[in-house]
């Protein structure tokens, strides 16, 4: 049990370190390159999914040890767990609070599972506000520019 734990606190700790760094280096690298607003948004969603898909990765990773380690439990269903993109199937699954419950995790893996659902609840959730964020800042009411995302020019003043 203690093991689950621990393993299980680490992956969602990594999951959330990438995720805020992305989420940073997004932002950092839009005002950098000063994208367009659409296209800020654009790559803000190419990143984030990115972003999505190794935190997947990474708790596949943790389902991947618990397939060779039968003390933390197993995995039950219509569909075999056998290999790594096996553990990348149900990580998605799960992330994703879709769960279509062709694999089923039986012992204390059931503690990282119920982890990863929440933690992509989260990050998704984490990811849309940030997204938001980026369009409100980025487009006016109308959908142009808003005067926050145009860079103003050195010596001029505006009344």
């Amino acid at each position: 049990m203690l093991t689950t734990f621990v393993i299980t606190l680490s992956l969602v700790a990594l999951c959330v370190t990438v995720h805020y760094e992305l989420l940073y280096r997004l932002g950092t690298v839009v005002r950098s390159f000063n994208f367009g607003p659409r296209q800020g948004v654009v790559f803000g969603v190419m990143l984030a999914l990115a972003a999505h898909t190794i935190e997947i990765y990474i708790f596949a990773g943790g389902y991947y040890y618990v397939l060779h380690t039968p003390e933390l439990g197993s995995f039950l269903g219509e569909s075999k767990m056998e290999d790594f993109f096996d553990c990348v199937y149900l990580s998605f699954v799960v992330y994703s609070t879709l769960g279509f419950g062709d694999i089923v995790p039986e012992g204390w893996v059931r503690f990282m599972v119920g982890m990863e659902a929440v933690t992509g609840l989260v990050q998704i959730a984490w990811t849309a506000s940030f997204l938001y964020f980026q369009m409100e800042t980025g487009w006016g009411h109308d959908g142009e520019p808003s005067q926050r995302s145009v860079p103003e020019h050195r010596g001029r003043r505006k009344n």
